[in-house]
Order: structure tokens, then C-alpha cells, then sequence
């Protein structure tokens, strides 16, 4: 039996710029993909409902597009040790290859696999695969971490400048598979699409996962909504921002090929502002940041950043969650928000500050609370985007927001929808206020209300928290921990 390499998908789920895959072609022998449902990683990393209905469909693409080059997916679930010998010893398989991930449980797990299959004679290659600038290769002059994003970031540029991606085009023909090949597993039988209830028909409608659309999604963005993407970003019934987001999530696009598309497209379009690029590759470098604070901190998901927080004197109101997770706030941008989320999986970014800062600064709830419900129903959930941002928004994260930094959910709506467009989609028992009713509707004369179809407390609730008493207990409540 000949010998055989092994490519080993995780989350880098596309064919193109795909260092591990071209370094198994390279090999000129058979080739067994393959990817893993990994049962042994922590409770709090488990995918969430959004995460495995986008999971499975990627897979399913990804799968079609290995088979139409003449190759198969194999499909296992399980401890990856385990799985990863059993696969060796069947097909015989000498080389070993898989993209580096950067929190601490497949850390671990990744030293301890490549240590197990070299000692045995094997060869196991790693790559990066999933960001533009790795942790370990920026640090301060005296050698530690950067806990700011703006120094991070200044530094990291010029390293990205000069760093030479891997750029290669899908292969249009895969090498065979062993004569003994046999699939172990269908991507139906991981059970990641919902069942009763099927909450997912707006996903349906509003995403496509696959490479094939990370790609379209990509050039719609460069060739129409990066324009004016510095201002128009924060207006949330626009279509300004990338939405690049699930499809970086997931790998099916590499980052290094977004910022050099932007590069191709800035210098070839005289009319795209240095600014709106600029501003759209910052984007990325929070996506950075982010994963190089989970690289240093691995407790980010579950312990504050800054131990100050860890005696903060949150509350204890479930109502109140469920009211916001509900998006039966009584603040129609927060309401909009949660709706839009639980709808289709995804929020707009000025959106999602404002609600968590609700969350955590208006309802003083834990912002672990808020980052546990986010990770269920983002279809872009990722444990260092997601920790990172709400210990931002809580203040108890690095170069987190001040805590007297309270969105008022009323001036955030007046500013950012102002014709209410987006409040209207989202929260359509409002749809017949005008734009000067619709943000604080609980302001407005009770007929002007019964001619607009509202009846508070009926079909639209009354604000759960006075923005001015919730203000103050915020900022008394902060002001403690910080002495």
C-alpha cells in the first residue's frame, strides 16, 4: 500500500491559500481530508446553535467542492488523538498536516498530537492559516505583550507589509484517494442543523457559507460598500460593512487575501479614500488584537482582564435578561438589535456596542451573561472576537472603553437611524411612527401612539430601566471598584 498524506480541516474551510493543503499536494502521493468534531474541547467552547447551522453547511460545501475535484471529505466526531491514529494506521499515512489554532485547550492538544506522531516517525507540519500577523511574532521592546490596541497595531504593520502570504489557487484536481478509503461519518449524522423547532429560516434566507461566497462577499464589498465605509459603518440599515465576518470566522477565506485585495482595489481606484481603507483594515486588526489577547490570556472567556472587576457588584435579574435577549427592552435600537440577532445570526457592529452596553452598564448584568448568548446565536460566535469585545464594552478588558462611557441607546438610535429604517425592519410594531417618535416612543402623546398602531405595554413594552437613574447607578457602581 502506498503511502499517504493527511490534510486536517478545523477551521480553514476552503481550498484556496491554504498552506496545509498545499503542502500535502506537494507530497505526489494520495491524500485522506478530513475533519473532526471535536467532543473533548471545554463546555464554554462548545459551538453554539448559529455556529453548527453555519458549520454544517460550510462543511457540506466544502465537501462538494473536495468531491468535484475527485477526492472525498472524511467525516469523523470524537477525541482527535484517537481519530488521527486510527486514520494513520488505516491508510498508512506518513505526513501530517493541519493550520495552527491559538486557544489554550487545542494548544495543548496540538503540542501533545505533534509530539505523539513525531516520536512514532511520522512527519507533522503546522501553518498559520487564519491570521495575518501570529502571536508570538510581536512584542514589546521589553519583550512582554502589548495590552493596548494602538501600539499593537502600530507595530504590527510594518510586520504585515512584509510578510509574504501563502497565495496559491485552488488545485483543479486533487490526488486520489486510498484504494481502502471508507467514510466514517456523514455531515448529517453530526445533527448540527436544528430540528423541532427549525429556528433557523431566517439564516436560510439571509447567508450562504462556502468559500465560493466569502469570495463574492468580498469583491461585492470592495467593488461597492468599502466606499464611505469611515462614516457609513455605523449606520446600521445601510450595507456598509464588510459582513466578511462568518466567512473569516470559519476560514473560508484567508485573512492576508482580504487585506491584499483591499491593497489591489485602493490602488486601482483613485476614488477609494486611504481613509475608508484604512479604517476597514483597523477592522481586521481588532480581529487581531483580539486573538493575540486570547494567545497571552487564555482565562479571557471566562475571568476579567482586569481583576479590579472581579468584586464588580453585578446583579442577579433574570427577567431582565431575558427582556433584552428577547429584545422586549422598551429602547427600540436595543430591541432591533436582539431581533436582528436571533433572526439571522448576525448583528451590525454599532449595534452590537450599544447592547452590550445596555446589558452590562444600563441592566448591570455580568457581561459573561452577554458573551454566553452572543456565542449561541452569532453565526460568527469567536472565542477571542467575543470575549475580547464584551470585556471591552464591560471596561474590565484590555484598553477597554471608560467606564463613565454609557451609551444612551435614545441619542445612539437619533444619530445612527435616524429616519428609524433599521428600527422599522426589525421592530415593525413601530412602523407607523414617524422619525422624531419612533426612538424614544414612550415620550410620544398617547393618541399620537393609538394612531400609529403602539399601545405600550401592550404590543411594545415601556422601557425596563430609566436611562438616567440606570446612568447613575452605572457610574456609582464603577466607581467603587476603581478606588
Amino acid at each position: 500500500m502506498p503511502t499517504t498524506s493527511l490534510v486536517w480541516f478545523r477551521q480553514d474551510l476552503r481550498l484556496n491559500d491554504h498552506p496545509a493543503l498545499q503542502a500535502a499536494l506537494a507530497d505526489n502521493q494520495p491524500v485522506i481530508f478530513i475533519y473532526i468534531h471535536d467532543t473533548t474541547i471545554p463546555t464554554h467552547q462548545t459551538w453554539g446553535g448559529a455556529s453548527r447551522w453555519w458549520l454544517h453547511h460550510s462543511l457540506s460545501q466544502l465537501a462538494a467542492d473536495i468531491k468535484s475535484r475527485g477526492n472525498e471529505l472524511l467525516i469523523a466526531s470524537g477525541d482527535p488523538r484517537d481519530i488521527l491514529q486510527q486514520a494513520i494506521t488505516r491508510y498508512q499515512v506518513n505526513k501530517i498536516y493541519w493550520h495552527r489554532c491559538y486557544d489554550v485547550h487545542r494548544i495543548a492538544s496540538d503540542m501533545q498530537l505533534k509530539k505523539q506522531f513525531q516520536q512514532s516517525g511520522y512527519y507533522v507540519e503546522s501553518f498559520n492559516g487564519s491570521l495575518l500577523i501570529e502571536p508570538w511574532e510581536i512584542k514589546t521592546k521589553s519583550g512582554d505583550p502589548y495590552q493596548v490596541f494602538t501600539p499593537f497595531w502600530r507595530n504590527a504593520l510594518p510586520i504585515i507589509k512584509n510578510i509574504k502570504y501563502f497565495m496559491q489557487k485552488a488545485p483543479t484536481r486533487l490526488p486520489p484517494l486510498p484504494d481502502n478509503f471508507k467514510s466514517l461519518l456523514s455531515i448529517d449524522d453530526l445533527s448540527f442543523l436544528p430540528k423541532n423547532p427549525y429556528w433557523a429560516s431566517g439564516f436560510d434566507h439571509r447567508w450562504q457559507p462556502g468559500e465560493k461566497q466569502a469570495w463574492q462577499q468580498l469583491n461585492l464589498f470592495l467593488e461597492e460598500n468599502i466606499f464611505e465605509y469611515k462614516i457609513k459603518r455605523d449606520y446600521p440599515a445601510l450595507s456598509h460593512t464588510s459582513q466578511l465576518s462568518p466567512y473569516l470566522h470559519w476560514g473560508e477565506i484567508a485573512p492576508w487575501r482580504v487585506w491584499l485585495r483591499c491593497e489591489e482595489v485602493s490602488a486601482l481606484t483613485p476614488s477609494l479614500s486611504i481613509n475608508d481603507r484604512m479604517h476597514f483594515q483597523n477592522e481586521l486588526g481588532w480581529r487581531e488584537f483580539s486573538h493575540y489577547l486570547l494567545y497571552y490570556h487564555p482565562q479571557l472567556p471566562e475571568k476579567n482582564f482586569r481583576s479590579a472587576f472581579d468584586s464588580f457588584p453585578w446583579k442577579d435579574d433574570a427577567a431582565a435578561l431575558q427582556c433584552w435577549q428577547e429584545g422586549k427592552t422598551g429602547y427600540p435600537l436595543v430591541d432591533a438589535g436582539m431581533r436582528q440577532l436571533w433572526h439571522i445570526g448576525w448583528m451590525h457592529n454599532r449595534v452590537r456596542m450599544v447592547v452590550a452596553s445596555f446589558l452590562v452598564k444600563h441592566l448591570l448584568l455580568d457581561w459573561r451573561l452577554g458573551a454566553s448568548w452572543f456565542w449561541d446565536t452569532l453565526v460568527d460566535a469567536d472565542i477571542a472576537n467575543n470575549s475580547a469585545s464584551w470585556q471591552w464594552v464591560a471596561g474590565s478588558g484590555a484598553d477597554a472603553a471608560p467606564y463613565f462611557r454609557i451609551f444612551n441607546p435614545v441619542l445612539q438610535s437619533e444619530k445612527f437611524d435616524p429616519d428609524g429604517a433599521y428600527i422599522k425592519h426589525w421592530v415593525p410594531e413601530l412602523a407607523c411612527l414617524n422619525a422624531k417618535q419612533i426612538h424614544a416612543p414612550w415620550r410620544v402623546d398617547n393618541e399620537l401612539l393609538k394612531e400609529a398602531g403602539v399601545q405600550l405595554n401592550k404590543n411594545y413594552p415601556s422601557p425596563i430601566v430609566n436611562h438616567e437613574t440606570a446612568r447613575h447607578q452605572a457610574l456609582e457602581a464603577y466607581k467603587r471598584i476603581a478606588k
